[in-house]
């Protein structure tokens, strides 16, 4: 792994609702998987950020009643796309995803670097 001299913002992308149903143990596990990417990113030095860590809690605070309401579609990927603006880089992970696929095509908009695996990314240089 190669040496990166600070650290750097990088979004977790992956499935959220794809192939659940909306099954909550199945969005559960979906979160629960960036969570501990994220957590692997952040022991190397840099600083993870996910969607779902910013719009799930705004989503319960709005009243949304499950994804794909009115306030999910209002909030939830509006939410991943700004806090992508602020990002470094994505890091794509899991299966099949349209939200996904759109944070790394916005992310390669805006000159951003597209990760695929953990591997790709160089460790943070301690300050």
């Amino acid at each position: 792994m190669s040496s990166t001299p600070r650290p750097l913002m990088i979004l977790v992308a992956g499935p959220y609702r794809s192939g659940t149903g909306d099954d909550p143990a199945k969005l559960h596990a979906n979160v629960t998987a960036m969570n501990e990417t994220a957590l692997t990113l952040f022991r190397a030095g840099h600083l993870p950020v996910t969607g779902e860590a910013l719009a799930l809690p705004l989503l319960e605070t709005a009243g949304s009643s499950g994804p794909g309401d009115a306030l999910y579609e209002e909030i939830f990927h509006p939410v991943a796309e700004r806090l992508l603006a602020r990002c470094d880089a994505v890091l794509r992970i899991g299966g099949p995803s349209e939200g996904a696929d759109r944070m790394v095509a916005q992310a390669r908009a805006q000159g951003a670097a597209v990760y695929a695996s953990l591997a790709e990314i160089p460790q943070a240089v301690a300050a």
